[in-house]
């Protein structure tokens, strides 16, 4: 795996907030959990971004197997599941 590139940035924090940070993971974890936690922000708002946008997460055409509509779907699954365990059962008496 390739090394993460870094760069430093100045950052400036109110002093509590560092104090609070510090007394979670000291004053030589900072970076990471400003790392990790702009991270998950990061991500978070990506998500909102992807719920609010109207246009659909897939296409019906990639998805062959729900034509017939979801619970159609699900029956055919539980069904063959129910199928390999029965299978299976005889299998090891």
């Amino acid at each position: 795996m390739k090394p993460i590139r870094t760069r430093r940035a100045h950052v400036v924090l109110p002093e509590d907030l560092v104090r609070e940070i510090d007394s979670i993971v000291g004053s030589r974890g900072r970076s990471n959990f400003l790392v990790e936690t702009a991270r998950e922000a990061i991500r978070r708002r990506k998500l909102i971004q992807f719920l609010d946008n109207e246009r659909p997460a897939w296409k019906d055409v990639d998805h062959p197997e729900l034509s017939r509509g979801s619970a159609v779907w699900v029956r055919k699954v539980r069904r063959d599941s129910e199928k390999r365990l029965r299978k299976a059962r005889r299998g090891t008496k």
